[in-house]
């Protein structure tokens, strides 16, 4: 009758992504504020010739990574959760 084998047949629908694109965009977000928060305070703080030490230069360019790339990642998330609940 069906030639699919019964692990297929049984399976789960996949979902789109929507929200491991929000879970993963929110915590790299979180990641990269903690790293510029730190930076500021902690690591010696930032002036117009950059961070003070050198885990403050780490924390620094860590938090330029994180901070738009888990913007994007969140935009996206949240793009493609307003068209899945408009649908």
């Amino acid at each position: 009758m069906n030639d699919l084998p019964k692990t297929a047949m049984n399976a789960p629908a996949t979902s789109d992504g929507t929200r491991e694109l929000l879970m993963g965009g929110l915590s790299i977000l979180f990641v990269g504020l903690v790293a510029v928060i730190l930076t500021a305070t902690l690591l010696g703080g930032i002036n117009r010739d950059g961070a003070h030490s050198n885990a403050g230069w780490f924390a620094l360019v860590v938090g330029a990574m994180c901070v738009p790339f888990g913007l994007m990642l969140t935009l996206l998330g949240l793009a493609k959760w307003l068209r899945k609940r408009r649908s």
